[in-house]
């Protein structure tokens, strides 16, 4: 046999970040990986600790776009773990909304790359056209389309009066036919289903393995999801059912993240029909005490975890993420064994991964 690397990168085959592959070939199909990292470290975890708390909240924002609403979300978490703060009902249900609309719109941006890297333009832009619907509700409630800024220490910096309830729910009750069709599209559509389905498998077992989380981990059949396994904001109070697959191929990925656009559009309904009275945040700057605490959530690709250290200054002494990512690429080494060269944008598409926040 005789195999040659190939070099895949540094532009990421998928996304348009740096992302470093040499694939070992034996002709078209892929017998040996591996990843160089690092082309964009950007030394974050430094700069945080050279800046407040209120400076991280905007600094931790910008560390991922399609999840930039989940690290400050996550972030806040620790600092008021720490200072005993307890956020008011509506802050809580209004944190809830925010992450789930950044979901909604994380989940269809990849599943329409994925269209888009199959040849299938049609599709992705029918599927991006649905997100507009979602980038459009960001802007008008937010005032813009990536970053929202919802957070602060204590609850949330915006509102949403009862004209700005009807709208929403008016936009959820559009969205949800397209999403449904394309769902449709992507469950049965031959062009779809040859290219995806059998590729890139990840059994359940290596998934376990590799410590995989996120709905790369669930289209491999594991049930874990952070707000249902250990619940934050009012997550408990809500009826959602964790949604799994059970394949491990690419196809199995790109349905888990249309099944939870879909449960995140039922989130957002039951929040903004339940959505209490009262203060959105505490009041005036809150004094963080020295201490330490771990924070976690459910971003749109897993698992999110903040550690955060303070010594009672207004800066912290330590803070470090662990973003889905991290664990996720790692699991490339398996999903490519024995495939072909030309699914390489697949099957790495297929994890989403995001490289900034994971090199950091």
């Amino acid at each position: 046999m005789t195999t040659f690397k190939v070099p895949v990168g540094p532009l990421h085959v998928a996304l348009e970040e740096p992302m470093y592959f040499k694939v070992e070939v034996d002709g078209e199909t892929i017998v040996g990986l591996d990843i160089t990292a690092g082309h964009v470290h950007r030394g974050l975890e430094y700069l945080a600790m050279k800046r407040n708390f209120y400076q991280n909240i905007t600094l931790t924002e910008r560390l991922c776009s399609l999840c930039s609403n989940s690290h400050p979300t996550t972030f806040c978490m620790a600092l008021e773990d720490i200072a005993g703060i307890k956020v008011p009902e509506r802050g809580q249900y209004l944190r809830v909304i925010a992450d789930e609309v950044k979901r909604v719109a994380s989940n269809l941006f990849n599943v329409g790359i994925m269209a888009h890297i199959i040849g299938f333009d049609s599709l992705f832009m029918h599927v991006l056209e649905t997100r507009e619907i979602m980038q459009d509700v960001k802007e008008t409630i937010y005032g813009n389309r990536m970053d929202l800024g919802a957070n602060c220490i204590g609850g949330v910096k915006y509102n949403v009066d009862a004209e700005q309830v009807k709208y929403l729910l008016g936009e959820i009750k559009r969205i949800r036919e397209p999403v449904k069709e394309i769902k449709a599209i992507y469950n049965s559509n031959s062009l779809v289903t040859m290219r995806t389905k059998g590729v890139g498998v990840l059994s359940n077992a290596a998934a376990l393995d590799y410590g995989l989380i996120g709905p790369v981990a669930r289209a491999s059949g594991i049930r874990y999801d952070v707000r249902e396994k250990a619940p934050y904001a009012i997550y408990s109070q809500l009826d959602f059912a964790t949604q799994t697959r059970t394949d491990g191929d690419v196809w199995s990925r790109a349905m888990v993240r249309l099944d939870e656009v879909e449960v995140a559009l039922a989130l957002l309904e039951q929040c903004l029909q339940r959505l209490p009275d009262g203060p959105t945040a505490i009041t005036g700057m809150p004094v963080i005490p020295a201490g330490e605490a771990i924070a976690k959530s459910e971003a749109p690709r897993g698992e999110l975890i903040y550690y955060l250290k303070t010594d009672g200054s207004d800066k912290p002494q330590r803070l470090k993420w662990r973003v889905p990512s991290y664990p996720n690429w790692d699991a490339l080494h398996i999903m490519m064994q024995r495939q072909k060269v030309s699914d390489v944008p697949l099957i790495v598409n297929s994890i989403d991964p995001c490289i900034s926040c994971t090199e950091r």
